[in-house]
């Protein structure tokens, strides 16, 4: 079955803040040590909205199975043209495909913006399957960053990765 990839909605967030939940309590995946409550997301949709950017989730048979977002990758105005991105399946959801083809819709809902650069920065939770789909997808390792978090009795190491978008036209009003 195919999923279904649509702009996220508000009626999505509790699937979305639930999913999140899950990697925020059992992994390392993730920075956060507190899942953020479902407003936080509606404020985080909202503001996505506001500058154009995409947040998308991932539906199979009416259930909301994954998301995908493109972030500001820095808060300073020069970086206005580079963004992060943050992709996560349900548990039990991975190995089908759906982490593919959420990047691959999030990747064409940037083409054509202001966006130049996307931004992956993925925690090394022991195993390559993240970096090995955004390898896939054409982004390009950037760097390592050893030690820098520290969650569930463990230092842990983020990998960046990159890839450019195309040429926009700069944004150059903040």
């Amino acid at each position: 079955m195919e999923p279904v990839i649509r702009p996220a909605a508000p009626a999505d967030l509790s699937a979305v803040a639930e999913i999140y939940t899950y990697y925020v309590r059992h992994t390392v995946i993730t920075f956060e040590e507190s899942p953020p409550p479902v407003s936080a997301w509606h404020e985080r949709l909202d503001e996505l909205a506001s500058r154009k950017l995409p947040f998308l989730v991932a539906e199979l048979s009416g259930e909301v199975v994954g998301y995908a977002y493109a972030a500001p990758w820095r808060p300073k105005p020069a970086y206005r043209n580079t963004v992060e991105n943050s992709i996560y399946l349900a548990p039990g959801r991975t190995g089908q495909g759906l982490g593919g083809a959420l990047l691959e819709a999030l990747l064409t809902a940037c083409a054509g913006t202001r966006v130049r650069q996307m931004i992956a920065v993925i925690a090394d939770a022991g195993t390559d399957t993240s970096a090995a789909l955004h390898r896939s997808y054409g982004f390009t390792d950037a760097g390592r960053l050893t030690a820098v978090g520290y969650k569930h009795g463990r230092w842990v190491d983020t990998l960046l990765m990159q890839r450019t978008l195309g040429h926009p036209v700069p944004d150059v009003n903040p």
